[in-house]
């Protein structure tokens, strides 16, 4: 597997400047924003694909320094009731898969969306409790009248672009889980796989060993997001796993994220990434930063230096007791 980082922690800095900084930490891989909530500071679609020059410096300043994208990035929510804001997210996601296809890079990482509740909502849904009933009949609208119909278009253009989609299971989006992730897969296709991060499945109560065995057993990872969550005691108690304050509110919330070993201890990360070389994925672990307690450069340094050691001192092969 190669260590990677997700850029927009960088994205104050100049791309070649951000990419020196990434290269010196021992890094092999970016993971680039094209856009909708990630921005674009580093990549703009827009440009890139009406200039050839443009693109090809582009490509070389990633090159250059040894490292290698691992996916583009558009984390956004085309199915948004409102048509104007889904249309801009919409049309980013395209010109990200179009740029992902010129450049050669294999995955786009994005949201599956979360509609509204009927044809004229302003504002999404996210149906979580099976009763009332009513919730029922909104899941089952939702699912057979935008998220299957989208998807299934919209990922054959990925595929017919040889460009795989990650789907992030966050809160909030129509695909927050495993089981959700390989229904749409089996209704849109294989083109459909999980940027899995674990912080999101310990805040959901998902083991992510577990969720790594379920979606691998189905080649269903796309791409993987190395951050951690820790679960205040106290506070989970109050206001439950769906807690909707601000994360500002640190003090308060139930969960917050964190670092990568500032929630769960190295011995529960090397499970992890034993688990993902268990069921094949041999790609890249692409650190993301939202540790409010932490600056992003405490946060990516502390999460480099801990993925390092694990990633080092796990054996490969099946020898490796010899």
């Amino acid at each position: 597997m190669k260590l990677g980082v997700f850029a927009v922690l960088f994205a104050g800095r100049p791309l070649e400047e951000a990419l020196d900084h990434i290269a010196s930490k021992g890094l092999q891989a970016v993971e680039i924003g094209t856009g909708n909530y990630p921005g674009n500071a580093h990549c703009d679609p827009d440009v890139l694909l009406q200039d050839n020059g443009k693109l090809e410096a582009f490509r070389k300043a990633v090159e250059s320094r040894g490292l290698i994208i691992s996916a583009l990035s558009c984390h956004g929510n085309a199915l948004h009731p409102q048509k104007a804001i889904a249309q801009g997210f919409h049309d980013t996601f395209v010109k990200t898969v179009d740029l992902a296809e010129r450049l050669g890079v294999p995955v786009v990482n994005t949201f599956s969306g979360c509609p509204g509740d009927h044809e004229n909502a302003l504002y999404p849904n996210w149906p979580v409790a099976p009763w009332p009933n009513d919730y029922q009949e909104i899941l089952k609208w939702q699912w057979e009248q935008k998220v299957i119909p989208y998807w299934t278009e919209w990922g054959k253009y990925a595929a017919d672009r040889n460009v795989k989609i990650g789907l992030e299971l966050h809160g909030g989006f129509s695909v927050h889980t495993p089981g959700n992730l390989l229904r749409l897969r089996e209704a849109a296709g294989e083109v459909i796989g999980a940027n899995l991060d674990p912080s999101h499945m310990w805040w959901q109560g998902i083991d992510p060993v577990q969720a790594i065995q379920i979606l691998g057993r189905a080649g269903a990872i796309h791409h993987f997001h190395a951050k951690d969550t820790s679960i205040d005691p106290i506070n989970v108690n109050k206001h439950g796993v769906t807690d909707m304050q601000s994360y500002t509110l640190m003090l308060d919330r139930a969960w917050q994220f964190r670092t990568v070993g500032y929630g769960h201890d190295l011995k529960t990360w090397a499970d992890i990434l034993s688990a993902l070389r268990l069921v094949g994925y041999d790609y890249v672990v692409s650190i993301e930063h939202e540790d409010g307690l932490m600056s992003v450069e405490e946060g990516f340094s502390k999460a480099v230096s801990n993925l390092q050691q694990i990633l080092i001192s796990e054996p490969v092969g099946e020898m490796w007791w010899v």
